[in-house]
């Protein structure tokens, strides 16, 4: 699958890199390589990147639930050695 996405990605971009590059008289063909390479990175490569980087992963730990809110105000931060407060003056 790495391997895949990776084919797909340089071929998307040497189309790219192609339809810049072809002559102004070919400007129709020149549109299509551009269009092409730019189907193939978002609509193809992305989606197949993102599904094999997300499977197995729990989308409920990225979300903001009220859990996961609670989980984070409950975390205090620790101070260090050096680090010193001054006492309430009264």
């Amino acid at each position: 699958m790495k391997y895949l996405i990776t084919l797909i990605v340089l071929t998307s971009f040497g189309c790219i890199i192609y339809g810049f590059n072809l002559d102004p008289s070919k400007e129709d063909t020149a549109h299509k390589f551009i269009g092409g390479g730019t189907v193939g990175l978002f609509l193809i490569a992305m989606p197949l990147f993102l599904i094999k980087e997300s499977r197995g992963k729990k989308m409920n730990d990225y979300m903001l639930t009220e859990e996961n809110i609670r989980k984070m105000q409950g975390k205090s931060t620790k101070n260090t050695e050096n680090q010193q407060f001054p006492k309430d003056k009264k």
